[in-house]
């Protein structure tokens, strides 16, 4: 389709103001719980069905774009309707909406978090990092049934997985990535083409490749400079940015690229990581906003609010810069079977990334008795079998802790 026509099947093309987006995305930032899939419902609900600001075949178009990307598909759906409504003002303000809520309550509990003490506070946090068993392990099966649905697929995410558990190399999840990708050409182009429909968006090919070498410039340059600048702030924005580039799959598969970046070299805890991941299902909008959380504890570099703000542009704009960069050209690429062969494969493979996460370290880390397994067992239930909140099952998770730590088995 070709968004051109003011109709109220069309996606309008500058006909809003940013104003107006950033309301409407602010009022999904504070309601939209559920994760990225649930994201992409409400987003449906509330700008193909309610205001009209585009078709169903636009906006699927979009969901399989932000898909194939690398980056928290959600936030870059919303960023793709803002761009589209009310041109780069309007992305920024979708972005800022449907971001800032979740970003501030996470930092509120990055500082109350080291309030927390006494049995009851040790509870609390262990009960947070059960949830995030749960939490990962529903993220793993979901995947697995959708990405992993034949032998080929299946075996690529095992090879995936056993890299990640047998190697202790920092780029071993890059080369997982890498791997998959590659084994995806070979294995999977016998996979029906998934590509459908026709989608014209306001950025030039220009603006595209600038983007696009922007994305590259910055990925290559800031682990160059760091060691050389002997900047804390700077290392630390290099780990949110690399993370970012690197999530395929969902927003769940930035928790391994996290840790591996703030956990090996020691800026924070595995109890604490686990513990404000845990803290990241309680709250609406992107997941990507625990990285406003760990900015705000992080050892090196900023802390507190230049921090947060430090992570959360750090781990969200490479994914804004590709998006930007591919958009004048989806059109030509997604229909090319190659392309979509190699993205199977790297989907195959953030499950194996997600796999071996699980165990190491969210499962290791968290549970060490029958209680702690009983709790996560629990949480898994109500999310796969009744598709229960994860707030609810936050809640549930943090009292289970609290209980635990008062029976004297924490």
């Amino acid at each position: 389709m070709t968004v051109v026509t003011e109709s109220p099947k069309s996606l309008l093309r500058g006909s809003g103001s940013p104003f107006e987006v950033l309301w409407a995305f602010l009022r999904l930032g504070l309601t939209s719980f559920g994760g990225p899939i649930a994201h992409l419902g409400y987003f449906r609900e509330e700008f193909v069905v309610r205001r009209r600001w585009l078709d169903e075949e636009a906006f699927a178009d979009l969901v399989g774009l932000c898909q194939f990307l690398p980056g928290p598909a959600s936030s870059q759906v919303g960023f793709s309707i803002g761009l589209m409504r009310a041109g780069f003002r309007g992305a920024l303000a979708a972005w800022t909406g449907f971001t800032l809520p979740s970003a501030i309550a996470l930092v509120l509990f990055a500082y109350g978090a080291g309030a927390l003490g006494g049995p009851i506070g040790a509870g609390l946090l262990h009960g947070l990092k059960l949830v995030a068993v749960a939490i990962v392990a529903q993220a793993v099966w979901g995947m697995a049934r959708t990405l992993c649905p034949d032998r080929e697929r299946a075996s690529i995410a095992l090879i995936a997985t056993l890299i990640i558990l047998f190697s202790t190399s920092s780029v071993a999840q890059i080369g997982a990535i890498a791997l998959g990708g590659l084994a995806g050409l070979w294995l999977c182009r016998h996979a029906a083409n998934t590509s459908t429909g026709h989608l014209t968006v306001p950025v030039s090919h220009w603006v595209g490749l600038v983007a696009l070498a922007s994305f590259f410039l910055i990925l290559i340059a800031l682990p160059v400079l760091a060691p050389y600048a002997r900047s804390e702030w700077l290392s630390v924005f290099d780990a949110f940015y690399r993370s970012g580039a690197l999530v395929f799959g969902g927003g769940h598969v930035v928790l391994p690229l996290l840790r591996e970046a703030f956990v090996t070299p020691g800026w924070i805890s595995d109890d604490a990581f686990l513990a404000g991941y845990g803290a990241a299902q309680a709250v609406p909008g992107p997941l990507f906003t625990f990285a406003a959380y760990l900015g705000a504890v992080v050892s090196p570099g900023p802390h507190g609010i230049a921090g947060a703000a430090m992570g959360l542009i750090g781990i969200f704009l490479p994914g804004m810069l590709i998006l930007t960069g591919v958009l004048p050209f989806w059109d030509t690429l997604r229909k090319r079977a190659a392309a979509q062969a190699a993205m199977r494969g790297v989907n195959a493979a953030v499950v194996g990334l997600l796999g071996a996460a699980l165990y190491n370290p969210v499962w290791t880390a968290s549970v060490r008795t029958g209680g702690d397994f009983a709790i996560a067992l629990i949480g898994f239930v109500l999310l796969t079998g009744w598709r229960a909140p994860p707030l609810v099952v936050v809640i549930i998770g943090a009292l289970g802790g609290i209980v635990l730590s008062q029976t004297g088995t924490p």
